[in-house]
């Protein structure tokens, strides 16, 4: 099993500048962001991005400290879709773009996926980790704002918006020496910054 933690900053909610990332418990790690967005929306935007990079057939286990993220996902996402993208009380979804890419990525990802809250800032190392990306991806849009789009959504068949243009620091705990480290299969990139 696959095991990722997610995570999404927002340096002034809402419409501060707004940093995802993504934390594979095996190695890589992946962050980016955009101008002006939520906190909602960067949670939501981490899971897409840690779906669509893990895409074979071993199962997935997502960890956000997002019950919004995590419920949106795992909860709410099939009685909206039943509904033709309607509430219960028959409004609008919130964040739709990123809620029916999540449903995309979910169904066009060949094995299953599953969905964990942990609570957040109480020492999970890789919910720290995370975190840490996704502020730092943050504050990175905020000071080059010129080099940031919103997202762009996956649209039929589209790869995942990469890396933000810093390297990504070295993962915190390395692999044991006999396990190698599992990456995730090559794709041709969208743009972000």
């Amino acid at each position: 099993m696959i095991i990722v933690s997610t995570d999404g900053s927002c340096l002034k909610n809402p419409g501060g500048a707004i940093g995802w990332a993504w934390v594979d418990h095996d190695g890589p790690s992946r962050s980016g962001g955009a101008v002006s967005g939520t906190n909602q929306i960067a949670e939501l935007w981490a899971l897409v991005e840690a779906i669509v990079a893990h895409p074979g057939a071993e199962p997935l286990l997502i960890e956000s400290d997002s019950q919004y993220a995590i419920k949106c996902a795992s909860e709410w996402l099939p009685g909206w879709k039943r509904k033709g993208w309607k509430t219960a009380s028959g409004g609008p979804v919130k964040n739709l773009e990123l809620v029916q890419d999540i449903d995309r990525a979910i169904t066009e990802r060949s094995g299953p996926v599953r969905f964990r809250w942990v609570r957040g800032h109480v020492g999970n190392h890789y919910n720290e980790i995370a975190d840490k990306l996704a502020g730092e991806a943050a504050r990175a849009v905020a000071s080059t704002p010129e080099k940031a789009r919103p997202w762009a959504g996956l649209g039929p068949r589209q790869s995942p918006i990469p890396p933000a243009a810093a390297p990504a620091p070295a993962a915190a705990s390395p692999a044991p020496a006999a396990a190698p480290v599992r990456q995730p299969e090559p794709e041709p990139l969208l743009t972000l910054f």
